[in-house]
């Protein structure tokens, strides 16, 4: 871990986040479950199989089409659970507020954490509130908890240890939605597009796929560093390599275009509601309609293969015919959207 000071890029979900995570909180904080890396500790405790999560929420602006920090906090911890192969039951809620606040802002946030939560099915049993100076937040931010049980011959998921060559990746519709909603918002650009935030509680889309086969491989959900973060993390150090395509991955045309316009790739924006699957090549068809079946994976596609050459390495095959390696984020992530 290099000295200096701690860069808004050290909490993209990329390079600089993962070195954080390696070379400092591993350093002194690891263990054998700490270490594992997955989105949710899995815990063995007293003949239960557990999975616990935790995630904070800081977004500028709080509302955003689509949703808000409090249905964002509510989601993401819900969604880390799902994707660890647990059910999700229980959630604790942690609020550092900004005196001055207009309470009726904070009762909004709460009332949209409330009714995602009973979308979830999941509820909020425990919490805590904090008020701070004006000026030492943000107006508020936000930190979820989760505790939900784990079938057993789930705990691969997390690592993904069963991957293998031919394998196919699922993603359960258009990417890059919630990073270009969220700066729309901001208007920091003074360009406005009309893109709603994917923030959504996937756990029954993750339930309905998880009947249909047992041969899912890896789930994770792609937030902050974006999809091509996911598969990088995922290859590294690892015996095969992914290739994807960049015609099969969902994009909207006014994401794209907003993308294009201010030079994004729509591979490293963030989503808050989309998952990257990882099958075995046999149930991928069946699985895909499972998910076309459902409200948040309507258009979900299946985007590439998992490979034997170029072991550790992601490589996308462009809409003209060539090809590029697939690296985690390295820079700055959009600012504020998670």
């Amino acid at each position: 871990m290099n000295s200096g000071q701690i860069l808004l890029s050290h909490g993209s979900g990329g390079k600089r986040s993962n070195e954080l995570i390696k070379g400092l909180f591993l350093r002194y904080f690891g263990n054998e479950i700490l270490n594992a890396g997955g989105d949710s500790a899995l815990l063995a405790m007293n003949g239960d199989n557990l999975a616990f999560t935790t995630d904070s929420f800081v977004v500028d602006p709080l509302f955003f089409p689509g949703g808000d920090i409090g249905k964002l906090a509510i989601c993401g911890t819900v969604n880390d659970l799902a994707v660890s192969g647990a059910t999700p039951e229980f959630l604790s809620a942690g609020f550092i507020i900004e005196e001055g606040l207009d309470f009726q802002i904070l009762e909004k946030i709460v009332k949209s954490m409330a009714d995602t939560a009973i979308q979830a099915n999941i509820k909020i049993v425990t919490g805590d509130t904090k008020v701070v100076n004006r000026g030492k937040c943000d107006k508020i931010f936000i930190n979820t908890s989760g505790i939900g049980k784990l079938r057993p011959h789930l705990r691969k998921i997390s690592s993904g240890e069963g991957i293998q060559p031919g394998d196919k990746i699922l993603i359960n519709g258009f990417i890059a939605d919630h990073g270009i909603a969220v700066m729309s918002a901001r208007n920091d650009f003074k360009v406005f597009a009309k893109v709603e935030s994917d923030c959504a509680p996937l756990n029954d889309l993750v339930n309905g796929a998880l009947q249909v086969s047992e041969n899912i491989k890896f789930m994770r959900d792609a937030t902050r560093g974006g999809v091509a973060t996911v598969l990088a993390e995922i290859t590294t150090n690892k015996k095969f390599g992914i290739e994807i395509t960049e015609e099969q991955i969902p994009v909207r045309e006014s994401v794209r275009g907003m993308c294009e316009f201010f030079g994004f790739d729509p591979l490293y924006v963030a989503n808050e509601g989309k998952i990257v699957f990882i099958v075995a090549e046999i149930d991928a068809s069946q699985i895909l309609l499972n998910l076309q079946k459902n409200e948040y994976g309507k258009n979900a596609a299946i985007i590439g293969t998992v490979v034997s050459e170029h072991p550790g390495t992601v490589v996308l095959q462009t809409k003209i015919g060539g090809k590029r390696i697939v690296d985690m984020l390295s820079g700055d992530q959009l600012p504020r959207i998670c």
